[in-house]
């Protein structure tokens, strides 16, 4: 009889605490972040290429994955758009409940969106967009015209308003490479003596940079006064052929704010960039996709804006994208939720 009594009593227990738990799942409608318990949900991702950027932005999707029960099916199309294609008609076929995309191309995918749409799988686009984007669900896009003009503006400074520069773009036709290309172009109306001797894609590789940048300084030797770069590791290859060219301190600047990059600011090779921090703007669209599988309701796009970062400041971004990468990445579920609550997503501190 007392055994009876004892395996009724936990009985009533387990079912009590089986309760409890589920009365804070998924169905509880007080809870602003969705539930991390259920089944595992499996969130297909295909990116233009893995970058230094697209590189920490997987650090930080697998932190933000690893702590609410998503799988994520990483893909990397090369910079290939009809891979790109291929990837994205296999995760419709593996069916996955959301896709991330950070496109190759802006003008590309648009059968590949039908079909997810017609297979009611929602497609969130993070740091890149297409332009046709009436198939997305949601997206997450920097201000890349800001970062355009915020370093155009630095190295309109730095010469004084006067000088010849060449520009480093990214892959042609990609949204980020519109967008800043068009920043440059908007602060350059107020510099008419600033020129462009030239202008060509490296495809955000440092290597291509090294190259395009010692074909420029052959042709144009002491002319080029400056470089404006769209991304940091494209700065960095340019410091790397001028340095070898004999032609250490012209300036350039550079976009992201990557671990490099912020190194080559410290030192004085680079004269700035801009923070796009990969980790948060990457994870950011993983929380997106995540509230959209649980049927919570988003915007159509949240802005990344980024802050400018200079040598004057360039201490204070250091612990979240160099010296601190674990302490950080264990905090960044938690910063991601507090940021898409408050609207900054673009805020680095737990408060």
């Amino acid at each position: 009889m007392l055994k009876r009594l004892i395996r009724s009593s936990v009985a009533v227990v387990v079912t009590v605490g089986a309760l409890a738990l589920s009365a804070c799942g998924a169905g509880d409608p007080s809870r602003t972040s969705p539930s991390a318990d259920g089944p595992q949900k499996r969130v297909g991702v295909t990116v233009y290429d893995m970058s230094s950027f697209i590189s920490q932005g997987k650090e930080g999707m697998e932190s933000y994955a690893a702590k609410n029960n998503i799988q994520l099916l990483w893909n990397s199309a090369g910079n290939d758009v009809s891979t790109q294609a291929n990837q994205v008609e296999q995760l419709i076929n593996q069916k996955v409940d959301a896709i991330i995309i950070v496109p190759v191309q802006a003008d590309s995918l648009a059968p590949q969106m039908q079909q997810a749409k017609t297979a009611g799988i929602p497609v969130v686009a993070v740091n890149t967009t297409l332009s046709d984007s009436s198939a997305l669900a949601s997206s997450v896009l920097p201000d890349d015209v800001a970062a355009g003009e915020s370093e155009m503006k630095m190295m309109a400074e730095k010469l004084g308003g006067k000088g010849n520069i060449v520009v480093l773009q990214g892959p042609l036709a990609s949204s980020p490479e519109l967008d800043r290309t068009q920043g440059i172009n908007n602060v350059l109306k107020d510099y008419p003596d600033i020129k462009i001797l030239a202008k060509d894609t490296a495809n955000w590789k440092r290597d291509e940079a090294v190259n395009k940048t010692k074909n420029w300084i052959s042709g144009f030797g002491d002319k080029i006064d400056g470089v404006v770069s769209e991304n940091d590791d494209m700065a960095l290859g340019a410091i790397q052929a001028l340095n070898e060219a004999g032609r250490k301190g012209v300036p350039v600047v550079g976009v992201d704010g990557i671990q490099d990059g912020l190194a080559a600011v410290k030192s004085g090779e680079l004269i700035g960039t801009n923070l796009q921090h990969g980790r948060v703007e990457m994870a950011t669209g993983l929380a997106i996709a995540d509230r959209i599988i649980a049927k919570q309701q988003v915007q159509p796009k949240y802005t990344y804006v980024m802050p400018p970062i200079t040598p004057d400041n360039v201490d204070s971004f250091e612990g979240h994208v160099v010296t601190d990468v674990p302490g950080f990445l264990d905090t960044l579920p938690a910063l991601i939720e507090q940021n898409l609550q408050s609207g900054q997503i673009a805020n680095e501190t737990v408060k």
